[in-house]
C-alpha cells in the first residue's frame, strides 16, 4: 500500500539543486531535529592556589609530612547553571563549578611516602549568546505511555526554555603545590565543606571537616576547556540513502591465542616518531 501522504510530501520538497525529490530516488531532503551550537568558547586557564579540602584521615598525614607534590588531578564532576543578562535578550551568564580529585604525595617519618586524596572547587562564570525561545516543550515519556498518568509525572520541562550547555574538559595538569599554616589567609577557596555534594563525598574515604589540622595544602592546575551553548533545532536537509551498517562484527573467541592476536596489531610508529607520516604540524 502507498503512503500518499509520505508520497506528497517527499514530491514537495525540494533537492539542493532545485529539483523535487521523489521517494526512493538518489535526492531526498528529509527533517531532522538537532542541536545547533549557538556560541562557543575555548579557554586555556590557570588556576593558581585553589584550597584543597582534605579528609580527617588525611589531614593527620599532612600535617606529619616532611614534603608533598601533586601526583595526579581528575575533574570529577561539574556544576553547570543558566541565568539570563538583564536588557540584553538572548544571552546568558553560565556559572560552572569545578570539583577537582587531587592526588598527593607525602614523605612521612622514616623515609617512606604516602598517598591521600583531597577535594578542591573552583568556580568560573561566562556570557554566551543561545538565542530566545518562548514555547514549552512537552516530550512523550516511552516508559509512562498512559493517558491517566499523573500530570505531575509527564514530561514537562518548566526550563525548556533554556539552552543547554555542553562542556568538554582535557586532563587538568598539576602547575604547583604550597603548604601554609591553617591561620595563616592565603589561596582561593570558593567553598566550605557543608556545601559539598554529597555524590561528591561518597567518593572519599572519611569524614570533610573545616578548621581541623595545622596545615593546609594549595594546589594551581592548568585546564583547557571548550564549551558550547546549544539549542534544538528541526532542519531540512539532502540525503540519500539511510545508514546501515557495511561490516559483520567480528565474534570474540574464547582461549583464543594471546601472542596470535597481539601480532595481528600493526607497530603504533605514530607513538615513537610522531611525524612519521611527513604531517609536521610544527610552526
Amino acid at each position: 500500500m502507498i503512503d500518499r501522504n509520505n508520497q506528497q510530501s517527499c514530491q514537495q520538497s525540494t533537492s539542493p539543486c532545485g529539483k523535487g525529490g521523489i521517494c526512493g530516488s538518489k535526492e531526498q531532503t528529509c527533517c531532522v531535529s538537532v542541536n545547533k551550537i549557538f556560541d562557543s568558547a575555548k579557554d586555556k586557564d590557570c588556576l593558581e592556589d585553589l584550597r584543597v579540602h582534605l579528609c580527617d584521615n588525611a589531614q593527620e598525614v599532612v600535617d606529619h609530612a616532611t614534603a608533598i607534590r601533586c601526583i595526579g588531578v581528575e575533574v570529577l564532576n561539574t556544576g553547570i547553571s543558566l541565568d539570563s543578562v538583564p536588557f540584553n535578550n538572548g544571552f546568558y551568564q553560565v556559572t560552572v563549578r569545578y570539583f577537582f580529585g587531587v592526588t598527593l604525595e607525602c614523605c612521612v617519618c622514616g623515609g617512606r611516602s604516602q598517598i591521600v586524596k583531597g577535594l578542591c572547587a573552583f568556580d568560573k562564570k561566562m556570557i554566551l549568546y543561545g538565542g530566545e525561545k518562548n514555547v514549552s516543550v512537552f516530550t512523550s515519556d516511552p516508559d509512562g505511555n498512559d493517558f491517566c498518568a499523573d500530570p505531575c509525572k509527564l514530561g514537562c520541562n518548566e526550563n525548556s526554555t533554556l539552552p543547554t550547555v555542553t562542556l568538554e574538559v582535557a586532563p587538568p595538569i598539576s602547575l604547583d603545590v604550597k603548604v601554609k599554616e591553617r591561620c595563616v589567609p592565603f589561596g582561593h577557596c570558593c567553598m566550605s565543606c557543608d556545601s559539598i555534594p554529597q555524590g561528591i563525598r561518597s567518593r572519599f574515604d572519611g569524614e570533610f571537616m573545616d578548621g581541623i589540622g595545622s596545615v593546609n595544602v594549595y594546589v594551581s592546575i592548568g585546564l583547557f576547556t571548550v564549551i558550547r551553548m546549544e539549542r534544538q533545532v528541526q532542519l531540512t536537509l539532502p540525503s540519500s540513502k539511510f545508514c546501515l551498517p557495511e561490516r559483520d562484527s567480528t565474534p570474540a573467541q574464547d582461549g583464543a591465542d594471546p601472542c596470535s592476536v597481539f601480532g595481528k596489531m600493526n607497530f603504533p610508529l605514530g607513538e615513537f616518531f610522531p611525524y612519521a607520516d611527513g604531517d609536521c604540524k610544527c610552526k
